[in-house]
C-alpha cells in the first residue's frame, strides 16, 4: 500500500512523503529534476523494504520556508523527519544532489539512524581534476546530451511541453539553484570530512554521464573507508531510468547485504 503525506517537521516546514511497503527503511532523495525521477525506483524498491519518497522543499511548488537556502540546512530537516517517522536503520538512496544531501546527512547522524548509503551518479565533493559540468550553462539539447546515454530517447524539445509542465521544471531548476549556492554542486567542505563516514556506501556510477564523470564517482567512493564503485554501463546520469532493472538489483543486493542485524526475542 502506497500512501501520501505530509509531515510537519517544524512549524513552518511541510515535507510531502510518499511511504510504501514494509521492512528496513529506504529513504530515496531525488535530485534536481525532481520527485518523478526516482519514482519508478521507490515503487520497485517497496517490494524489498519501507520506502519512504519526500519531496524537496520548492521543487513540484511545495513549500520551502525563507530560512531554507542550502543543502545543509536541508540535511539536518531530513534527520529530524527521519526522527519524526520512527525510522532506524535507515539505507539512504542519493540520486545527483540528492546524493550529495545523503552523503551531509550521514556526516550529522549522531544518532547512528543511518546505516548504508548508496550514491547514484552524485554530485557533492570538490575532487581535483574532475570538474563537474555547469549543469545551467547548457542549453537543453546539451543537457540531454551531457545526461544520457541515449539523448534522442530522452530529449524532450521545451517548446513542446505544456505550460504547466513547463513552469514546474523551470521552478526546480530555480530552487536547485538556490540551495547550491548560484549552481554551485560541490562543497569544498565535503571530501576531507568523508572519512567520518564509516557506514558502507555503494556508488552506482552510469557510465556514460559527462555531467560528473565516472572517474569522479570512484574517488567518491575512495573517499569512505568502507565505499565501493559500481560502474553501470549503457546509462548516464541517471541509470536507476536508463538501466532499471540493473541498478535496482545492485539497491536491493545493498539492502541485503547492510544494515544492522535484527535480534529476535524469545
Amino acid at each position: 500500500m502506497t500512501t501520501n503525506r505530509t509531515v510537519q517537521v517544524y512549524p513552518d516546514l511541510p515535507v510531502s512523503l510518499t511511504e510504501a511497503g514494509s521492512g528496513r527503511t529506504v529513504l530515496v532523495l531525488h535530485g534536481g529534476g525532481g520527485p518523478a525521477t526516482v519514482a519508478g525506483l521507490a515503487a520497485r524498491l517497496a517490494a524489498s523494504g519501507r520506502v519512504l519518497t519526500p519531496v524537496h522543499p520548492g521543487w513540484d511548488g511545495t513549500p520551502r520556508p525563507d530560512w531554507l537556502t542550502d543543502v545543509d540546512d536541508l540535511a539536518t530537516a531530513y534527520l529530524h523527519l527521519l526522527q519524526d517517522t520512527g525510522a532506524s536503520d535507515v539505507l539512504i538512496v542519493g540520486s545527483s544532489l540528492g546524493g550529495r544531501l545523503a552523503a551531509e546527512m550521514a556526516l550529522r547522524d549522531t544518532a547512528g539512524v543511518i546505516t548504508g548509503l548508496v550514491l547514484v551518479n552524485a554530485v557533492g565533493p570538490e575532487i581535483d581534476g574532475e570538474e563537474v559540468t555547469d549543469f545551467f550553462a547548457l542549453d537543453p539539447r546539451a543537457q540531454a546530451e551531457h545526461s544520457w546515454h541515449e539523448p534522442d530517447r530522452f530529449y524532450v524539445d521545451p517548446a513542446t511541453l505544456p505550460a504547466a509542465e513547463l513552469g514546474r521544471r523551470q521552478g526546480n531548476m530555480a530552487t536547485m539553484r538556490l540551495l547550491t549556492d548560484g549552481g554551485r554542486m560541490t562543497s569544498a567542505k565535503l571530501l576531507p570530512r568523508l572519512g567520518r563516514v564509516t557506514r558502507p556506501v555503494l556508488v552506482v556510477w552510469g557510465e556514460s554521464d559527462r555531467i560528473v564523470t565516472p572517474a569522479y564517482g570512484a574517488a567518491w567512493a575512495r573517499a569512505f573507508p568502507a565505499g565501493r564503485f559500481v560502474p553501470v554501463p549503457g546509462a548516464g546520469h541517471l541509470p536507476h531510468i536508463e538501466r532499471a532493472d540493473v541498478t535496482a538489483e545492485l539497491i536491493e543486493a545493498e539492502l541485503r547485504r547492510t544494515g544492522t542485524p535484527r535480534v529476535l526475542a524469545g
